[in-house]
């Protein structure tokens, strides 16, 4: 089942509300990153819903906060989902597409994505979920972002389970990817007319230095991997099988992935002009990679490197740029543009979703405002939010002016929410669309 808008040759204008949802275990040393709480979205939820609705969105990808909502094993409270998922989607009409896990598990679960309970525990909140909301979100995102998740959570050891190098993202990875595939059979079990929306993060590696070449054509190589894993490709004969077994993957678990694996409906790709591609650089005994502004060059070549790579429909399932009105605005008007190009070319592209609708506050916030990202952020930005201090610090140093609604701190602390030029753009080309739309419909109508 496709939502209207979502179906073949059509096209639906989407928008986020940034949702990260990481709560550590009381071990774990950073604070809770929740950024409903810190964007002020757990107080001002139906404003915000009616305002992605006023833009002339159709569909809302929104997370769920598995974190709160799975407070025990089989027992959860659904009070929260309750009322945000029927006003979206029965009070105002928007096709939600619920993002069940969005970089943090249940403190419970005490070992986050490489507990062994992790999979099966995923997929019992996913069929519980899909169940109770059936016929009001039919539309599922399994995991958002199973790179990104590896990377913080296995990489790099920034959040749980704090696994690090290779072998930590190994066992993040494989964990994720059984999990979203046991997520997608429960899913189905539940609603045979869910759609499932794969969603994963652009990987576009550069480097000027030879001596780094291979180092760039095995992030972007890495980058494929968990959807591979995900849709059973990952056998023996693949690129990165060796690779996998030499960082702890037991072969048989790789065995079990290529059994029955599950089918994607839809595949959500992330593009971000000034963030996705990197540069690596060789910085002392480090190589660092450098966000690289590709414009809307890097999008054209993400989404044609997937659709090459898979053959699924897609739908861009994260946009924007950090900067002014003006940069953002060039960048929606250019994207928009450079996506109707790539459908003239025959790529089923079948949405665009600016994220995040409002700005949001960065994650090192619950870091103690310490760099927690893959790539090289200024020192002088690094510096301002460590000034900020702790406990009731100003959030505005913190703030990533990406929405097209922007949020300024007001005296009192507050978040003030603030229409940017980028707003009204998003709702003309969103009416122009929904115009072109009726108006085919009519012509077909009429030619019968």
């Amino acid at each position: 089942m496709t939502a209207a808008g979502l179906g073949p040759g059509e096209f639906a204008w989407a928008a986020g509300i940034e949702d990260t949802c990481v709560y550590p275990p009381e071990h774990f040393a950073m604070a809770d990153l929740d950024e409903y709480d810190l964007t002020e979205h757990t107080e001002h939820w139906r404003d915000d819903l009616r305002a992605v609705r006023d833009l002339g969105a159709t569909v809302v990808r929104y997370g769920v906060n598995w974190p709160l909502v799975h407070t025990a094993p089989g027992v959860f409270d659904w009070t929260m989902l309750d009322e945000r998922l029927h006003y979206a989607a029965t009070e105002l009409g928007l096709t939600v597409i619920a993002d069940l896990v969005h970089y943090g598990t249940p403190t419970w679960l005490r070992a986050s994505f490489a507990d062994e309970r992790y999979p099966r525990t995923v997929a019992e909140f996913a069929g519980a979920f899909a169940a109770r909301y059936r016929g009001i979100v039919d539309h599922v995102t399994p995991l958002n972002e199973p790179l990104t998740t590896a990377s913080f959570c296995g990489l790099r050891g920034v959040w749980p389970p704090s696994l690090t190098g290779w072998d930590g993202w190994t066992a993040v990875t494989l964990g994720v990817v059984e999990g979203m595939a046991e997520t997608i059979r429960a899913v189905r079990a539940a609603n045979p007319d869910a759609t499932i929306v794969h969603v994963e993060a652009s990987s576009l590696y550069r480097s000027d230095d030879p001596g780094l070449a291979a180092h760039a054509a095995l992030l972007e190589a890495v980058g494929m991997l968990p959807t591979d894993l995900l849709l059973g490709r990952v056998d023996p004969s693949h690129p990165l099988h060796a690779w996998l077994l030499g960082h702890g993957a037991a072969p048989d678990r790789l065995e079990r992935l290529t059994a029955a694996p599950p089918a994607v409906d839809l595949l959500g790709v992330n593009y971000y002009p000034d963030l996705s591609p990197r540069t690596l650089v060789q910085r002392s005994d480090e190589v660092a990679q450098v966000a690289t502004n590709r414009w809307s060059d890097g999008l054209a070549d993400s989404l044609r490197a997937f659709s090459a790579r898979y053959g699924l429909p897609m739908l861009i399932t994260e946009t924007s740029i950090e900067g002014d009105d003006g940069l953002r605005s060039a960048w929606l008007d250019d994207s928009v543009r450079s996506i109707a190009g790539l459908r003239a070319e025959g790529l089923d592209i079948r949405g665009y979703t600016w994220w995040p609708v409002f700005d949001f506050v960065d994650w090192s916030y619950a870091s103690g405002g310490r760099n927690v990202e893959e790539f090289v952020v200024d020192d002088d930005v690094v510096a301002a939010r460590q000034r900020s201090g702790d406990g009731a610090r100003s959030k505005t140093p913190f703030l990533r002016r990406m929405g097209v609604i922007r949020l300024d701190e007001q005296d009192d602390g507050r978040l003030a929410r603030v229409p940017t030029a980028a707003a009204e753009l998003y709702a003309r080309l969103a009416a122009e669309s929904g115009a072109e739309k009726a108006g085919a419909e009519v012509a077909d109508e009429l030619a019968l």
